[in-house]
């Protein structure tokens, strides 16, 4: 009886199916790759949260916002420094690859820019809470508003981390 012949070299097999998976690319490859998905998914959260960072600033300027009690106004501030972090750690990797370009060190760029992407996020999950929170006291000053804005901020939970992080551990090898 012959034994079973050796799997191929490279990209991983599946536990039980014997199917190639993955991609065949050097680390550099790879690395090219996943920083050209990761500006692809930058410009998206880029772009809102540098709209909503440019109507908040307008707010302080308005005739409205003089007559607001000091905790709007702290809430405002509060939001608007959320907003000035969220658009710091979503531009950043630009300039990390721009002052690293060229330097060989792509994958370590990536991962580091992956990181400030991420936290990019956080910070714009909190602005938007945060902004979401202002706009309904002003408008309402019922007691139902510290609910709708939980439940808004579960919702952001649940589409941003609990679901993506479901199908990731649902759906990948132990390998």
């Amino acid at each position: 009886m012959e034994a079973d012949p050796k799997p191929p070299k490279g990209p991983r097999q599946g536990p039980r199916d014997g199917v190639r998976h993955g991609r065949n690319e050097t680390e550099e490859e790879r690395a090219d790759r996943r920083w050209q998905d990761l500006i692809q998914e930058i410009r998206v959260a880029q772009t809102g949260v540098q709209i909503l960072l440019g109507f908040l600033l307008t707010v302080v300027f308005t005739p409205h916002f003089q007559g607001l009690h000091q905790t709007d106004k702290t809430i405002y501030i509060v939001t608007i420094v959320l907003g000035s972090l969220a658009t710091g750690a979503l531009i950043g990797p630009v300039a990390l690859h721009r002052i690293v370009a060229g330097r060989r060190i792509k994958p370590r760029a990536v991962i580091w820019a992956s990181r400030l992407t991420l936290l990019g996020l956080v910070l714009l999950l909190a602005t938007l809470t945060s902004s979401l929170l202002l706009v309904l006291r002003v408008a309402t000053h019922d007691a139902y508003v510290p609910w709708l804005v939980a439940g808004v901020l579960t919702w952001y939970l649940l589409c941003w981390f609990a679901l993506p992080l479901w199908i990731r551990f649902r759906h990948t090898n132990d390998e």
